[in-house]
């Protein structure tokens, strides 16, 4: 890795079967919820061009319900890289361990698609999303959906660094050129930057990522990565997105507040129920229209960003379009 003394290093549980993949990276019990996505991939998609991958810091378990999907689990380990960045509870090292990966699987994968543990995959063309055209640009990924509705919008740690505006992505999901990336060293520079700066004017890691990308960067329509919140959510299923990305608090697993539907609810506990029994998701809790004002509030912010939200969507006549 250019400009820096670190060490990236990888151990996975068998070799690499292809020259791509779709990888995941968590710890802990979101270690549990990427294997809910990457099962979920691995059954829509059985007889694929691409790895799928599940890694972490530790070697993920075995799961002996999931055996027979082809998910290929690797431990990345990235010593003390992170530890001047201002880890705490919401930057974790394990949170930073997505922009290690083009360095670790540099002699295996040409391209890695990532994605994060809270994602719902719906649908879509894998293969054929790994393989589009980025340009010069190091990644793809999707705007991040402060600046769907508001594209001039400038993000708050822009504001706090003073650096002009710029396109912003979210990077749950990023689709990375491995040789670009290398090229570019954005890990080499986002340690850098990182450590410049103080990390409360920095913020989170996808602040710290833009913040080093500054724009340059290829966009890809938001059905690979819907950013799921009470102010998009019923676009959604009209959008046909293929991956559904749980971005705020509320995640299906936890929440019985009657905020989102129960299908996803019910996929993550007849999932756990068969593969992690001793993790269950309980009931349904409260019926989703139970609650009538939220829903009151969430129909009219639908309908006031309609125009808006369409002139978005209207940019991508496909869903591998990507504006470069």
């Amino acid at each position: 890795m250019a400009g820096t003394e670190h060490t990236v290093t990888l151990e996975a549980d068998g070799p690499a079967r292809s020259g791509r993949a779709v990888v995941f990276a968590a710890d802990g019990a979101y270690l549990r919820y990427a294997a809910f996505a990457a099962a979920q991939l691995a059954r829509l998609i059985p007889a694929r061009d691409f790895d799928i991958c599940l890694c972490g810091p530790e070697m993920p378990e075995a799961v002996p319900g999931l055996d027979g999907l082809g998910l290929r689990r690797c431990r990345v380990t990235t010593g003390d890289m992170f530890d001047r960045l201002g880890l705490d509870p919401r930057r974790s090292a394990a949170s930073y361990l997505r922009y290690a990966l083009p360095e670790a699987f540099a002699a295996e994968y040409g391209r890695l698609l990532y994605l994060d543990a809270d994602v719902f995959i719906q649908g879509g063309d894998f293969g054929a999303l790994l393989s589009v055209d980025l340009g010069a640009h190091p990644l793809g990924a999707v705007r991040d959906n402060m600046q769907w509705r508001t594209p001039r919008r400038r993000t708050p740690s822009y504001e706090r660094l003073g650096l002009p505006w710029a396109s912003v992505f979210n990077s749950g999901m990023m689709l990375i050129d491995v040789s670009t990336w290398r090229e570019r060293d954005v890990l080499g520079r986002m340690l850098a930057f990182g450590a410049a700066h103080d990390p409360a004017r920095v913020g989170l890691d996808q602040d710290l990522v833009n913040a080093v990308v500054r724009g340059g960067w290829a966009e890809l329509s938001p059905v690979w990565n819907w950013q799921y919140t009470w102010a998009s959510r019923l676009f959604e299923a009209l959008a046909d997105a293929h991956v559904v990305h749980f971005i705020g608090p509320r995640k299906p697993w936890s929440h019985d507040g009657g905020e989102l539907p129960l299908r996803f609810r019910r996929a993550y506990r007849d999932f756990f129920a068969a593969n992690f029994p001793e993790e269950p998701v309980g009931p349904d809790g409260v019926a989703p229209l139970a609650n009538r004002r939220f829903v009151g509030r969430m129909l009219v912010k639908h309908l006031l960003s309609l125009g808006k939200l369409g002139a978005y969507l209207d940019r991508f006549p496909d869903d591998l379009t990507v504006l470069a």
